[in-house]
């Protein structure tokens, strides 16, 4: 037990749901999605001390992304919602002391599992509640105790995760254990900066032409047309979201937006095909008759995202011949690093990081793939109000491949809108970047305080009066 005189213990959980309408619908593989609730958790921690602290954290919990599924959308949206409630009335009383990270992974490796299976033994098994779905209910309670921690400390959270404040090293929680002996996360982050290159989706309904509107696009004073995001946030990366089972569909798409950024001087693409493949020549097919045909545009690609099942110890395809064509990078299939280690096995070359999987899980799946040479990028769940500082903050730490992907400016950008007055630079893209240079102060240098977002009643309230 990493208990020390920068241990803590959690006394007291609250949570709220943020409902959030989109602007234009978002595709996930076979789910459009129009709407999505973000779960926003406060944790309060106590030091050994006694002193108190209070953190936050969010997720959107993001139906179509987390469970891919014919059940009825609001079914699994309510069980996300009843999951989370559970998770929070368990987390608060959840006795682990230490480090954010040790309790993080404490609760994962003992409770989690076993209330995942709790909840699903009173579902048919049709309606079991996946993994992935779990991590991300989880997230905004694990997020938010780092941000408490980082509170408790009176330390950004990124300077937390050294030495001085962690007992155990990474052989505590990594394997092999001689690898990570004397390691501690903060030796595999990169020299964080200012400002990052962005991504921008381009989502399988954008219409990407004039002659493709229809008249219901929106009229409120943000693009429609990539062209004119692409002129108004000076963009340089596009990822391109196909479908996964329309070979000839995801190619035309591929040649179109590719022919719109060489005209635009658009720098690198990347296709993201969202586990709708299940044979690794289909992405081969497409790679290679770009190559032949458009050998720009397929320069342009920069990483392949994604094609295959996420549950890859079901589907354990060989993919290596995708990544000797291009680099090849595991996201949803990326729940923890060990599942990271056996896609490595599998040929895969990169990991798409996100926080929506818990910030612990993020930190310890990007030293293990560090350690062992492969490549990493943070990907966005289309992050809105306090979700998208975590999530920028662990792509400029994580040392990815090309900045970080965020669209949630796209989707639904008057969502943040209090958050922006805080932190414009974050939550609006100028010249192909976001500028970070407003967080400031512990935690995740959210400063709420100055946000002036009225939350909903909480789903889940306090216990303890302060």
């Amino acid at each position: 037990m990493d208990i020390s005189s920068h241990s803590v213990q959690i006394i007291d959980a609250s949570l709220h749901f943020l409902p959030i309408e989109m602007r234009v619908p978002l595709k996930f593989g076979r789910q459009v999605l129009t709407k999505v609730v973000c779960a926003r958790a406060c944790l309060k921690v106590q030091g050994t001390d006694g002193k108190t602290a209070v953190g936050w954290g969010e997720t959107p919990l993001s139906v179509g992304w987390v469970w891919p599924s014919t059940i009825d959308y609001k079914a699994r949206e309510s069980a996300l919602q009843t999951f989370t409630k559970t998770l929070t009335r368990e987390f608060r009383q959840f006795p682990c002391q230490g480090h954010a990270l040790v309790i993080g992974h404490s609760f994962m490796e003992t409770r989690l599992l076993d209330l995942q299976s709790a909840f699903n033994a009173e579902r048919e098994e049709s309606h079991h509640l996946p993994h992935l779905a779990a991590l991300v209910c989880f997230s905004p309670l694990d997020i938010a105790l780092h941000d408490a921690y980082g509170n408790l400390c009176d330390q950004p959270v990124y300077k937390t995760y050294t030495s001085e404040y962690l007992n155990m090293d990474l052989s505590h929680f990594l394997k092999p254990k001689e690898r990570f002996k004397g390691k501690f996360p903060s030796d595999y982050f990169s020299q964080p900066k200012e400002k990052l290159p962005v991504w921008h989706l381009v989502g399988g309904l954008d219409p990407i032409e004039e002659s493709q509107l229809d008249g219901s696009e929106p009229d409120d004073g943000y693009p429609v047309l990539i062209r004119d995001w692409i002129d108004q946030d000076g963009l340089n990366c596009l990822k391109i979201k196909l479908r996964g089972d329309d070979s000839g569909w995801d190619y035309d798409r591929l040649v179109a937006i590719g022919k719109i950024a060489l005209e635009k001087d658009v720098e690198w693409l990347t296709t993201d095909f969202n586990c709708a493949v299940t044979e690794p020549e289909y992405v081969n097919e497409i790679l290679d008759k770009l190559k032949d045909e458009h050998p720009r545009i397929y320069q342009s690609i920069l990483y392949v995202e994604q094609p295959f099942p996420y549950d890859i110890e079901t589907h354990k395809i060989d993919v290596r011949s995708v990544s000797a064509r291009k680099p090849l990078f595991m996201d949803e299939s990326a729940h923890d690093w060990k599942l990271v280690r056996l896609g490595r096995e599998l040929g895969w070359t990169g990991v798409a990081l996100k926080t929506c999987k818990t910030q612990t899980g993020a930190l310890l799946s990007l030293c293990w793939a560090k350690e062992h040479g492969m490549t990493l990028m943070v990907q966005d769940l289309t992050n809105p109000m306090l979700a998208q500082l975590p999530h920028v903050q662990l792509a400029n730490h994580a040392g990815t491949i090309m900045g970080v992907e965020s669209n949630g400016m796209q989707f639904y950008p008057a969502a943040s809108l209090e958050e922006q007055a805080v932190h414009p630079g974050i939550f609006q893209r100028r010249n192909g970047i976001l500028d970070l240079s407003t967080i400031q102060g512990s935690g995740f240098g959210y400063r709420v305080g100055e946000i002036k977002r009225q939350l909903p009643e909480p789903a889940v309230e306090f216990e303890k009066a302060d």
